[in-house]
C-alpha cells in the first residue's frame, strides 16, 4: 500500500533552511530559434524567449504547440535548429549548468531515495555528497522513506524525490517540463508551494498547459499559442509566489490566459 503524502504543514513548517546555493541568483537565458520543423510543418518561427537570472519563467499552451520541444533544445536533447542560438548572461557555455526535470519522476526502481539523489555523484565518480543529500531529503519531507525504494511510494512522494534529485546538482538553470501535471489537484496544490520555495533564485523554465499552475508560481508568464505558434506579451503577475488563486488580480489573468487558449482552440484546423 502507497503511503499517503505528508500534509502541506507537514513539509513547511518543520523544513530546515534551504541549501547556500539555492541563495544564489541564477543566470540569465536567452533563445532565439530561427524555425522548428516536425513532419514537414513549421510549428514556430523566429522566436526570442527570455529567462530572466532567479525567476521562474513558465511557458504556457495547449498540447503540441512546441512547448516542450523548447525546453528540450535549451536541455540539449534536441539539436539547436540552423539560423539559432543559445546565450547565457554571463557569456559561458550553458552545458553542464542546467538540470531538468520531467513529467515523469524517471527514478532508478531498484535504488533507494537517497541512492537516487547520489546517482549523479557516482556517475561522475565524485564522492557521494550525503550530507547534501540528507539535507534536501528534510527539505522535501522525505526523512521516513530515506530507504525506500520507489516501487513503495504514491506519485506525489516520487515527484518530491524527482525534485530533489534535480536540486541535488546544483545547477543555475532548472528546465522542468510538466513536472506536476500527472498528480491530483490536491498533491499538485501542495507540490506547488514546496517548489515556490525551493526554486528560489534559480532560474526556471517550467512548461505546464495549466494556467492556474502558471499564475501560481510564474515570476513571468508567456503563452505559446497560434499556427505557427508565437510568443505573448510577458504577463508579470503581482504578489509573491505561490500566489492566492482567490485573489481578484490572480482571477482576472486566469480569464485572459483561458479566453485566449479557448480562441486558438477554435481556430484549430
Amino acid at each position: 500500500m502507497e503511503p499517503d503524502d505528508p500534509t502541506h504543514s507537514d513539509i513547511t513548517e518543520s523544513m530546515p533552511d534551504i541549501l547556500c546555493d539555492q541563495g544564489k541568483i541564477g543566470i540569465g537565458v536567452h533563445l532565439s530559434l530561427g524555425r522548428l520543423v516536425f513532419d514537414g510543418e513549421t510549428i514556430l518561427s523566429d522566436l526570442d524567449l527570455e529567462l530572466e537570472p532567479g525567476k521562474i519563467t513558465c511557458l504556457l499552451g495547449p498540447s503540441g504547440v512546441g512547448k516542450s520541444s523548447i525546453l528540450k533544445i535549451l536541455a540539449g536533447f534536441i539539436p539547436l535548429p540552423a539560423n539559432s542560438r543559445i546565450t547565457a548572461s554571463d557569456d559561458k557555455n550553458l552545458a553542464g549548468r542546467r538540470s531538468y526535470m520531467d513529467q515523469k519522476d524517471l527514478l532508478l526502481p531498484w535504488a533507494s531515495v537517497i541512492d537516487n539523489l547520489l546517482i549523479g555523484n557516482r556517475l561522475r565518480g565524485e564522492p557521494p555528497d550525503d550530507a547534501r543529500a540528507n539535507m534536501l531529503i528534510q527539505q522535501v519531507g522525505l526523512e521516513k522513506w530515506r530507504d525506500s525504494r520507489p516501487a513503495t511510494l504514491s506519485g506525489g512522494t516520487r515527484q518530491r524525490v524527482a525534485l530533489a534529485r534535480t536540486l541535488m546538482e546544483g545547477s543555475p538553470v532548472l528546465l522542468m517540463d510538466e513536472p506536476f501535471s500527472a498528480l491530483d489537484a490536491i498533491t499538485r496544490f501542495r507540490l506547488q508551494d514546496l517548489a515556490a520555495r525551493l526554486l528560489s533564485g534559480k532560474t526556471v523554465l517550467l512548461i505546464t498547459h495549466d494556467p492556474m499552475e502558471a499564475l501560481r508560481l510564474g515570476d513571468v508568464i508567456y503563452v505559446l499559442a497560434g499556427h505557427p505558434a508565437y510568443l505573448s506579451e510577458a504577463i508579470r503577475p503581482e504578489k509573491d509566489i505561490p500566489r492566492d488563486p482567490s485573489d481578484s488580480a490572480f482571477t482576472q489573468h486566469y480569464s485572459a490566459i483561458m479566453t485566449r487558449l479557448a480562441g486558438e482552440a477554435e481556430e484549430a484546423p
